[in-house]
């Protein structure tokens, strides 16, 4: 007799996805502030992590989309002008001073969705970041760049896919934010 075959599961997590000139932008800092020989994330890996699921299947997949299709949140305006560094996992990031309450929103509601479809709630205290780089030793010098205006509209559902070369992202589905 065969085990039963485990179901398949996609590795999925909430995100904002920045747009061509916000990539650009965050690449270029990504360069300035590292330097070329500094291995940094793929500039079309750019993205602030929401929420992150890990590999689930179909069935959490399809509630994940459900409930996501029915967050209210507000559109708003982020402004990333600050780098950080966290020594324990080596992420060199970037994100904003101040975080707008539409953002908190968003995570809020999200955080809703994950309890709804069986899924834990991340226990880390959230923060808006953009990773630039990876195993990354020592911080740099400077703690600000020139800032970088994102209008966020929208929020999506990303597949992570592991490779040789590393994460490749799919944007699986998107849901449009409110006007202000």
């Amino acid at each position: 007799m065969y085990p039963d075959q485990p179901e398949p599961r996609q590795r999925l997590f909430f995100a904002l996805w920045p747009d061509a000139a916000v990539r650009a932008a965050l690449a270029q800092s990504s360069q300035e502030l590292l330097g070329k020989r500094v291995k940094r994330v793929p500039e079309a890996n750019l993205h602030i992590t929401l929420a992150f699921a890990g590999p689930v299947t179909a069935a959490v997949r399809q509630c994940l989309e459900q409930q996501a299709a029915g967050i209210r949140a507000a559109a708003f305006e982020l402004t990333l002008e600050r780098v950080g560094h966290w020594s324990r996992p080596r992420i060199l990031w970037a994100g904003p001073l101040h975080t707008p309450p539409e953002l908190w929103s968003l995570v809020g509601g999200l955080n809703s969705a994950f309890e709804a479809c069986g899924l834990a709630r991340e226990m880390r205290p959230w923060q808006a970041h953009v990773t630039l780089a990876r195993k990354i030793s020592r911080a740099p010098v400077t703690t600000a760049i020139e800032p970088i205006h994102w209008s966020i509209s929208d929020f999506c559902l990303i597949e992570s896919v592991s490779g040789p070369q590393g994460a490749s992202y799919r944007i699986i589905a998107s849901w449009k934010l409110e006007g202000e």
